[in-house]
């Protein structure tokens, strides 16, 4: 019988023209990037707009990088008056490029800097789409949502059926980088007690201090016996490197610091376990490699949206969440005991985290994309 051609050899969007817009951030960037590359193996151009921030996460992005003004958003005076003039900024900005460009499609990856140009879009009659990473809506996507043709989901939203625009809603996952899905296939590594438990711990694009600031006391209240089974990969930011190497080398503990890491997801995928924060990309990506976590939501955030992506994990059975006012160096260090007693304990959770992948979330979108009605 005759296969179906995969849908990167159709080449069905050859001379289309698509302009993507991501806030300052991996977790926007990243998703966007992944899916630039698929569009343009699909014959298409694409473009980024992004803020001064999202540009340090562009390096491998495949087509022509904007930066567009932004702000966030601020409830003082000054501050919104900064973001008033930085809107008037970006719309002028975006006005240029897409009267310019006359893209086919304009899609928004959330972040406040892809508010002008996805308003404006809509205004002109562009078609567009946005895609919500996290299982809570944030404020720029909410703008967004009503007038956009489709409303691309990563993680099922929290009361998705009280939005107006809920029938255009889509659950298609979270695009990976082809870094992680290359680790995919790769097997759980097995540990018996007492051989060494690789940890690695990380706090997503932006760094996390308190990682810093619990792990080292954390191992400090294990027993030489459990310290020696430790062997941690730990990011860190580079003002607290110095204070975070000395404190684990007084403990002898097996460690390698920096404040980046170029080859993380490898280094995830040979993890026992993963410690970090809890924003979108992070979580798809612990899906993807099946690895446990213990991960540490961000807190203070108004949507609360990384409490709300890491209980999707917790609810699958694949990860401890611990609320930052509670992660502190004696409930880690429990913490640490229990996967350091129990491997199977741990393998079982690697397996839960798999289930949770959508490694087809790149087809998902283009199908969408492919169908998605044009103009007003």
């Amino acid at each position: 019988m005759e296969t179906q051609p995969h849908i990167s050899t159709l080449k069905p969007f050859a001379g289309q023209k698509f302009v993507l817009v991501a806030g300052g951030t991996g977790g926007h960037i990243f998703p966007a990037e992944s899916l630039a590359h698929a569009l343009i193996a699909m014959g298409a151009h694409v473009q980024l707009f992004t803020d001064t921030r999202g540009l340090n996460y562009t390096k491998r992005f495949p087509g022509t990088v904007h930066e567009i003004p932004s702000a966030p958003w601020s409830a003082t005076p000054q501050g919104v008056l900064k973001l008033a003039l930085s809107l008037a900024k970006g719309i002028m900005k975006s006005a240029q490029l897409l009267y310019k460009n006359k893209p086919s499609c304009v899609i928004g990856f959330g972040g406040y800097p892809s508010v002008p140009p996805v308003l404006l879009a809509q205004a002109m009659g562009i078609s567009t789409m946005i895609h919500e990473q996290n299982a809570v809506l944030g404020r720029a996507n909410g703008l967004l949502a009503k007038r956009a043709k489709v409303v691309a989901l990563g993680l099922p939203i929290e009361r998705l059926e009280t939005y107006s625009w809920s029938t255009k809603a889509h659950l298609v996952g979270t695009p990976v980088r082809a870094a992680v899905a290359a680790q995919y296939a790769k097997p759980y590594p097995k540990r018996a007690p007492f051989d060494p438990l690789n940890i690695v711990v990380f706090g997503g694009s932006q760094g996390a201090r308190v990682f810093a600031n619990v792990l080292p006391p954390a191992c400090g209240l294990l027993t030489l016996e459990e310290r020696a089974q430790l062997q941690i990969l730990h990011q860190v930011r580079e003002e607290d490197l110095e204070r975070t190497r000395q404190q684990y080398d007084a403990m002898g503990i097996n460690v390698h610091l920096a404040p980046f890491f170029a080859d993380l997801p490898a280094r995830m995928a040979d993890a026992h376990l993963v410690i970090g924060r809890a924003g979108a990309s992070t979580v798809a990506e612990l899906a993807a490699l099946g690895r446990p976590s213990i991960l540490v939501p961000l807190p203070g955030a108004v949507d609360q949206d990384q409490a709300g992506n890491a209980k999707v994990l917790q609810s699958a059975g694949a990860a401890i969440v611990v609320p930052q006012v509670q992660f502190t160096p004696e409930a880690l260090a429990t913490y640490m005991r229990q996967a350091l007693s129990s491997p199977d304990s741990l393998a079982q959770m690697a397996a839960c985290a798999h289930t949770q992948a959508r490694m087809d979330a790149i087809e998902r979108f283009c199908q969408i994309i492919k169908f998605m009605p044009s103009g007003k």
